[in-house]
């Protein structure tokens, strides 16, 4: 497979958010030394450089801008340079104060921070395309230019506006979807309380109400807003595409996977990016990064960058934990080993004042002589070894399906439980799979699963008929599923599937439920197996179904909890309930089974990952210790250059690695097989 990044770099993107308008022009000859020394191949410039350019309306001064982009090219190192408009300069929320975004209680947010601004504002827009014309025009032919970083994080502090230039906009996306108001009213199911409307002008964003919102008008606005965000970066695409053709774009996804609809938004990305900020006070958290990669990489299918990270702590939890030594470069190397090109950090200089002066930085305030800077270069030079690896991605055979509608209707309101987060419940279903050693791609419902021998439905409360559909065809023609409970209950416009539940999944699943038993909040119920369920029940009656495990007491005592049932050449199993981790795990772990998926590395010690990436140069094996002691790895037979693992080689360090691998704590090896 080919790589965008060696393409435009010649080897791994290695770098940070470089932000020289916070320093004067003295530091800069340093920066670039120190850059040099580190290793450094890309930097991504200009990202909150609105006001450092356009200090007045229209007056631009790109000569500080000129002066970096100079020193970059001059040191071999490319930009990653940004449109710079996530952060108005304060002088347009003074003469424009009606670009400023409002929440749903009708707060103005003021400028003093950042993504200050209504997507939907036609001022914002029009100062935005006149801003990156400039910037897109004047820099066109530079040649540190390797990559357009289009505004940055969209929707991470203003993911939704209510203002009146927003309700306008969403009365124009209505028209758009549903054609008119006949068909509007017959989506949000508005004869119930009285809401039904004469004309699309009298609609509202879901603003304060005395009670519960319509949700299908709540789930709508959610997209409305998603696609909102996502006019700003297209209008500002176009324009670069349109001056400089062949110049790559992309911009920076957030964790917080219920801002934008990323799956949306992927196909509009020349490679996709992430910003990756894993907690070190967090038990789970390198698991949960995992699941974030493995998102990120199945979005394209291919490599992808993570264009931030952190050196050590961030500034903006409760608590901020430093990252022990040896967690960054382990924690990077968890980025590479599921489909990262590019190693990237926020920032290059800690800031001396503002609201991130503790983020942590490649060069802190102590200067070079610090562990950070020392760590990050280190890495920098390792990375150098890694350029096959270049291109080469995950091949996955276990899909995990979450949809972005279907997670924002399941953590609405007036639902029968409010403790089904979609987050949280993907990852209750990830973990188990993470522990065995299986590769998994984390997917829309609406892509080809057929080359997937098993897929995992966590929750998909909200569902066409169209799109539950490819799950039974997968399943009728051999393919194995597991799905949890609170699923195909109501389609795309939040009205439910008449004929019983699971609606579209009745035959596939084989079962009727009658009705759902959510258990109070910390509320359990034991399984027939030993186990116990959480959150939920459900009164379920057989249609064909075999029984795996029953609920053991309470009202639903005997009935079933886990089924699964044979259905054309494929099983589907189902649970009823949250199983406990270790039930979760052996559901899966049968699953897994049934449908030929074998672990990337068998019998390896708890706590350390294998993830193999391949591409046209070979396959390359990652092997991350998340422990603090050291292991012993046994690699697999028929590895290149002898019996047994003999000839397989640690890239990092040239070693030819024996039958068994020494793995010190929180200890990387990147073993080439072939």
């Amino acid at each position: 497979m080919s790589s965008l990044v060696r393409d435009r770099l010649g080897g791994f993107a290695f770098g940070a958010d470089y932000n020289p308008e916070q320093w004067s022009e003295s530091v800069w000859d340093e920066d670039m030394a120190l850059m040099k020394a580190a290793g450094v191949t890309m930097v991504s410039v200009g990202i909150f450089g609105w006001a450092a350019v356009e200090a007045e309306p229209g007056s631009y001064d790109f000569g500080w801008l000129d002066r970096v982009m100079d020193r970059l090219s001059a040191n071999g190192i490319g930009a990653c340079l940004a449109t710079m408009t996530a952060s108005p300069p304060p002088w347009l929320a003074h003469r424009h104060p009606e670009t400023l975004p409002r929440r749903a209680d009708g707060t103005v947010l003021s400028p003093g921070s950042r993504q200050h601004y209504c997507p939907s504002s036609p001022v914002y827009r029009e100062h935005a395309a006149r801003l990156v014309e400039a910037v897109a025009t004047r820099y066109a032919d530079h040649p540190a230019l390797a990559l357009w970083h289009i505004n940055n994080e969209y929707g991470c502090h203003v993911p939704e506006c209510f203002c009146d230039v927003s309700a306008s906009a969403f009365r124009s996306w209505l028209g758009v979807r549903y054609g008119d108001v006949d068909a509007l009213n017959d989506a949000w199911s508005t004869t119930f309380w009285s809401q039904r409307y004469a004309a699309l002008d009298e609609v509202l964003p879901p603003r304060a109400a005395p009670s519960f919102l319509n949700p299908a008008q709540v789930l709508d606005y959610k997209r409305f807003s998603s696609d909102a965000l996502l006019e700003c970066y297209l209008m500002e695409k176009e324009i670069l595409r349109r001056v400089t053709p062949d110049v790559p774009v992309t911009t920076n996804f957030v964790g917080a996977w219920h801002r934008i609809d990323v799956a949306k938004w992927a196909p509009h990305l020349d490679v996709v990016s992430y910003d990756s900020y894993p907690d070190p006070h967090e038990p789970d958290t390198v698991i949960q990064a995992a699941f974030m990669y493995d998102r990120m990489r199945a979005l394209h299918g291919k490599p992808w960058l993570l264009l931030e990270q952190a050196p050590s702590a961030v500034n903006w939890r409760t608590h901020n934990a430093p990252k022990a030594p040896g967690e960054m470069r382990l924690w990077s190397y968890q980025a590479v080993a599921r489909g990262a090109d590019a190693v990237m950090y926020f920032q290059w200089r800690q800031s001396r004042g503002g609201a991130e002066r503790f983020h942590s930085a490649m060069v802190p305030h102590g200067g070079p002589i610090t562990r950070a800077y020392t760590e990050t270069a280190a890495l920098g030079a390792e990375l150098g070894r890694l350029d096959a690896v270049l291109g080469s991605t995950v091949d996955a055979p276990v899909a995990l399906v979450s949809d972005w509608s279907s997670g924002w209707a399941v953590q609405g309101s007036a639902l029968p439980s409010a403790d089904l987060g979609q987050e949280e419940t993907d990852f209750a279903h990830y973990r188990p799979l993470w522990t065995a050693r299986v590769a998994v791609d984390v997917v829309s419902p609406s892509v080809d699963l057929s080359r997937y021998r098993l897929v995992v439905v966590p929750n998909l409360y909200a569902v066409d008929v169209a799109v539950a559909e490819r799950l039974v065809e997968y399943v009728r023609a051999g393919g194995h599923l597991v799905m949890s409970f609170f699923s195909g209950i109501v389609d795309s416009a939040e009205r439910v599937h008449l004929g019983g539940y699971p609606g579209p999944f009745r035959d596939l699943l084989g079962f009727g439920v009658d009705e759902f038993w959510p258990l109070p909040p910390g509320g359990a119920v034991a399984l027939g197996s030993g186990g116990v369920g959480t959150h939920w029940s459900e009164w379920i009656t057989p249609a064909g179904a075999e029984v795996l495990d029953r609920f053991a007491d309470g009202e639903l005592a005997g009935r079933p909890a886990i089924t699964r049932h044979a259905f054309g050449d494929g099983v589907a199993t189902y649970l009823a309930t949250r199983p406990d981790e270790a039930t979760m795990a052996a559901v899966l772990d049968r699953a897994l089974a049934e449908a030929g998926v074998a672990a990337v590395l068998p019998d390896l010690p708890a706590g350390v990952e294998a993830v193999e990436r391949r591409g046209s140069g070979g396959r390359w094996l990652f092997l991350l210790n998340h422990n603090k002691h050291a292991v012993t790895v046994r690699l697999p037979e028929g590895s290149e250059g002898a019996e047994g693992a003999a000839g397989a080689v640690d890239v990092l360090t040239g070693d030819v690695l024996g039958a068994e691998v020494e793995l010190a704590g929180r200890g990387v090896v990147v073993a080439r097989m072939g």
